[in-house]
């Protein structure tokens, strides 16, 4: 571990990204550039104590968890993410853990948007990031591990990952699902964590079986979908999706027409948030 480079690293790096480049108000004036301290510490999910005691060379050797958090907080690209892990003692993640690492060009688009659903997905269905109104509307996805993490295998093994769509609508997003993962496939291979996947799948699913040997490929995000809330019932929203250049990644992001019921539902899922009402309420 290479402490004075992993310091100097840590710091050069925060000094050059402002508030608004990772989605925080600018607050009050400021008495040197870039981010605080002990903002780089709440992005990574870590304390403040230490990071400091990294940026001033005394600190234990991080984790790859760790600098995994903290290439994301920083907005590192995949070569300075590699450098990070090798100043800290590491080796760089393989291809297969570094697909966790989110592109930095669709989070500075999802640190703007603060009023409506928006998250990233990798091409093999795991939510990477989602900001607070996707939390409250699809619910929190960060807990998954293994291939749970996958919504497509979620969908075709747990009968709960289909509740937020409509009943006449979840044939057409098995459909979907499907179509999606085969094209990962064809990118990744039979050797592949999509390939991993696919196998898995045709064991525990026969309905996916099925379809998987339709051969449909498709990269498939509905313009227009119908979402259902818990507490404020069926939502219809816009659908839009940018993509990586590698098509690895996706930004959705989920908006309704001005006026609508659908937007009038946005806001009150603002406020509401992930707030239950009691079953007896009313």
């Amino acid at each position: 571990m290479d402490r004075d480079a992993l310091a100097d690293f840590l710091r050069r790096r925060r000094a050059t990204l402002r508030p608004a480049d990772v989605g925080l108000p600018a607050g009050a004036r400021r008495r040197a550039p870039g981010l605080r301290r002990e903002e780089v510490a709440a992005l990574a999910a870590m304390s403040t104590d230490y990071y400091t005691r990294l940026e001033q060379r005394r600190g234990p050797q991080p984790s790859p968890q760790l600098l995994a958090a903290l290439a994301r907080a920083l907005r590192l690209t995949g070569q300075e993410r590699d450098y990070l892990f090798r100043v800290a003692g590491h080796h760089p993640p393989s291809p297969v853990s570094a697909a966790s690492h989110v592109a930095p060009a669709l989070l500075r688009v999802l640190d703007r948007l603060d009023d409506t659903p928006a998250l990233i997905l990798s091409n093999l269905g795991e939510t990477l990031v989602q900001n607070r109104l996707a939390a409250a509307l699809l619910g929190d996805r960060s807990g998954y591990t293994g291939l749970a993490r996958s919504e497509i295998y979620r969908w075709f093994t747990d009968p709960a990952e289909r509740q937020r769509y409509p009943q006449d609508d979840r044939d057409r997003q098995s459909r979907a699902q499907v179509a999606n993962l085969r094209a990962a496939y064809g990118s990744m291979g039979p050797r592949s964590r999509a390939g991993e996947l696919v196998r898995a799948l045709q064991k525990a699913s026969p309905e996916f079986a099925g379809l998987w040997e339709r051969h449909e490929v498709a990269q498939r995000f509905a313009d227009h979908k119908t979402l259902v809330h818990p507490e404020l019932g069926p939502i219809e929203l816009d659908c839009q999706v940018l993509f990586t250049e590698d098509q690895s990644q996706a930004l959705l992001v989920l908006t309704a027409p001005p006026r609508s019921e659908g937007d009038e539902k946005l806001r009150l899922l603002a406020v509401l948030g992930h707030e239950r009402f009691p079953a007896d309420a009313g």
